[in-house]
């Protein structure tokens, strides 16, 4: 099988052009013709000499990932299946918002993190996708956009810990961020995290792969985060919170917290309070999150009095707090519910 030439940066691809006594120039040329025009076929490249084209041929596959299915919600939402070369599976959602499109994509089959309200967790961890893997998700979804219609918006928040894929979503960043190709603004991107703090440490120094910064909280104390999310028994809530506020935040900016209401657990105006508290020094917004309910998960979804309640207290002192519209949730394409059934039934096959 040949390599995937969207595993490449244009400096690596330039790398490869050399060994081959080709001109560097033509990596430009080749980004231009994989990312912005999004093409699938060497022929199509009718600049290029067909002895070039030919060329790579030979060398690289320009085949994205298969897309298997899709669905779409009532709201515009769309999640598309997507078949990997070894058979596993992945999805992806694009998001509908008026004027704009947002494509939340995945960095893992299945996840390590075992956070408690999300289906994904119940996959396991598969294993990491490959930067090709990643990309080729922003192209897919540019298929089920009307003609003229781009992607304004990447969110790293659909399948998987993009932290624990640390270098593969740093090279998939310094791709879709290349002013050759997609040429994103890292102001349009959004990297979400459970909370590695040596990886947002890490972050934080990065020069080219630079993205906004998500931190799903869902726990206002040690002893409760770490019910919610076991990641909080390697890193405490204190590091985490720490690394936060070490993190290099551009004017304007502020690092956003994920914060999803349950129902009895993390909805009352004591967690609020206490949130208040926690942030305090951090340049932050609090991006509410309604749980979204499924058979699989025991969790409920608190009144909308309750939610109102919550957002109003942090408002009220002085916190940024926004409710996120949950989208997709009867394609199951909503937060926390994306989990591929295709894939658990392969693997307790594998393993049985």
């Amino acid at each position: 099988m040949l390599p995937k030439i969207t595993n490449l940066t244009e400096e690596e691809l330039q790398g490869w052009l050399a060994e081959n006594n080709i001109k560097p120039f033509r990596a430009k040329q080749l980004y231009q013709w994989i990312y912005h025009h999004k093409v699938t076929d060497w022929e199509q490249m009718t600049n290029l000499a067909k002895s070039f084209r030919q060329k790579l041929a030979q060398s690289f596959s320009l085949e994205r990932l298969t897309i298997v299915n899709h669905v779409t919600a009532p709201d515009g939402t769309i999640k598309f299946l997507q078949k990997l070369d070894d058979g596993r599976h992945i999805e992806t959602v694009v998001l509908r918002h008026g004027d704009h499109d947002t494509v939340c994509i995945s960095t893992q089959v299945g996840c390590a993190m075992n956070c408690q309200f999300c289906l994904t967790a119940t996959m396991g961890l598969i294993r990491h996708l490959t930067p090709s893997e990643i990309v080729e998700q922003v192209l897919n979804a540019s298929t089920f956009l009307p003609e003229g219609r781009k992607v304004r918006n990447i969110v790293y928040m659909g399948m998987g810990e993009p932290f624990h894929n640390y270098d593969n979503t740093m090279k998939s960043l310094t791709i879709l961020l290349n002013e050759n190709g997609m040429n994103y603004s890292w102001r349009r991107i959004t990297v979400s995290t459970s909370g590695l703090v040596p990886e947002i440490r890490k972050f934080g120094q990065e020069k080219v792969a630079k993205a906004n910064l998500a931190i799903s909280l869902n726990g206002v104390t040690q002893e409760a985060r770490k019910k919610l999310m076991p990641i909080s028994k390697r890193y405490s809530l204190e590091e985490l919170i720490d690394s936060c506020k070490d993190f290099p935040v551009e004017a304007r900016k502020r690092i956003t917290f994920e914060y999803i209401l349950l129902e009895g657990v993390t909805d009352s105006i004591e967690s609020a309070k206490k949130l208040v508290s926690l942030l305090h020094g951090v340049k932050s917004k609090v991006n509410l999150i309604p749980f979204n309910e499924h058979p699989d998960l025991a969790f409920k979804t608190p009144s909308d009095a309750k939610i109102k309640q919550f957002q109003q207290y942090l408002l009220d002192h002085g916190i940024l707090a926004t409710m996120r519209v949950s989208r997709g949730r009867g394609i199951t394409a909503a937060c926390g519910q994306l989990a591929v059934k295709e894939t658990k039934k392969n693997e307790s096959k594998k393993t049985s």
